[in-house]
């Protein structure tokens, strides 16, 4: 069987990592660094595979996701990203992505992830995000999106301004 894989990743490095990873476990690897050279790829070639980062330099992978799915819907997806949070994991499932990994991901993981069978979840991670990270990095996404502003931040998460001012003011904790 064709083991083909699409690799939407706008970090070169890690891009650079998974293709050659990939293709040493016998993977026939097509890669691109932005939603555009994506959607450009994705004109032309369908996938059985895919791994797609949530965050691109210019648009978010869910549209990419979007159009994976609705070109071949048996594709397995996994959804790579750096910012997790529950909306955009139910976002991305929702779409259509098969698994939602959060970086940095091991290359045994996401293969892991590809290769289980629809409908069953793959293994747990080895080493998954603490509660503490996973809600760390929660308050610091609304923090961002909030322009950076304690007041609207501490408002939205239903948090004393001092007490946000606090855990702002803290290193992130241990994976």
């Amino acid at each position: 069987m064709k083991k083909s894989l699409f690799i939407i990743e706008d970090d070169n490095s890690f891009r650079e990592r998974l293709t050659i990873s990939f293709q040493r476990k016998d993977f026939i690897v097509t890669a691109a660094a932005s939603k555009k050279e994506a959607l450009e790829i994705l004109a032309k070639f369908s996938f059985s595979y895919a791994i797609v980062d949530l965050r691109l330099g210019d648009g978010s992978g869910l549209d990419v996701i979007k159009v994976i799915k609705e070109q071949n819907p048996t594709c397995r997806t996994v959804m790579l990203t750096s910012y997790g949070n529950i909306a955009t994991a139910v976002s991305s499932v929702k779409l259509g992505a098969d698994d939602y990994l959060p970086k940095p991901a091991n290359i045994d993981d996401i293969e892991k992830s590809l290769m289980s069978h629809t409908g069953t979840l793959p293994p747990p991670p080895e080493n998954p995000m603490s509660a503490d990270r996973i809600r760390w990095e929660h308050i610091q996404r609304v923090f961002n999106q909030c322009n950076r502003n304690v007041s609207e931040t501490a408002r939205r998460l239903k948090m004393h301004r001092r007490t946000l001012q606090r855990i702002l003011n803290k290193h992130a904790p241990k994976e």
